[in-house]
């Protein structure tokens, strides 16, 4: 499998570093990790405003030989003036994997979770893909998809 970080992204230092020791640990296997800057933005809970500043990222990682994936998370990581706040209240976070011509053909939709929470995350089980293509996870709050992160799975 080869597996290509297909985000116009930052990818953060400390991730790419971890990268690389999962790579020289498991040469058999492909690895990616990816990160995508969430913007900023404002939604409404239960009447209060809430205000989601710079500083998050969302983050997709994926192991895995082939078609066959062994191992997929992703989630949220705030820094600075973004932790200190109440975080991403209503969310959820799917995965969804889609051909070479780019059709859906899968989502895994995650469990809503009405708590507020600074680092929202998600481990999805492991599988074998009928096909190549490409391997996404999708950030809701709300109801509203807030943030995406996808790598290609080619031979």
């Amino acid at each position: 499998m080869q597996i290509v970080d297909v985000s116009r992204n930052v990818l953060v230092a400390a991730l790419a570093a971890a990268f690389t020791v999962s790579v020289a640990a498991a040469p058999a296997h492909a690895s990616a990790i990816g990160s995508t800057a969430v913007n900023s933005f404002s939604y409404t809970v239960g009447g209060a405003t809430v205000k989601v500043p710079t500083g998050c990222f969302f983050t997709h990682i994926i192991k895995g030989s082939g078609k066959k994936i062994d191992h997929q998370n992703a989630g949220v990581d705030c820094g600075f003036v973004a932790a200190l706040g109440p975080g991403f209240c209503n969310w959820r976070i799917d995965f969804s994997y889609a051909d070479m011509n780019n059709a859906t053909y899968k989502t895994s939709r995650g469990k809503t979770h009405p708590e507020c929470k600074i680092d929202p995350m998600r481990n999805n089980s492991p599988q074998t893909l009928p096909r190549y293509g490409k391997a996404c996870t999708h950030l809701y709050v709300n109801g509203t998809r807030r943030s995406s992160q996808c790598h290609y799975i080619k031979k």
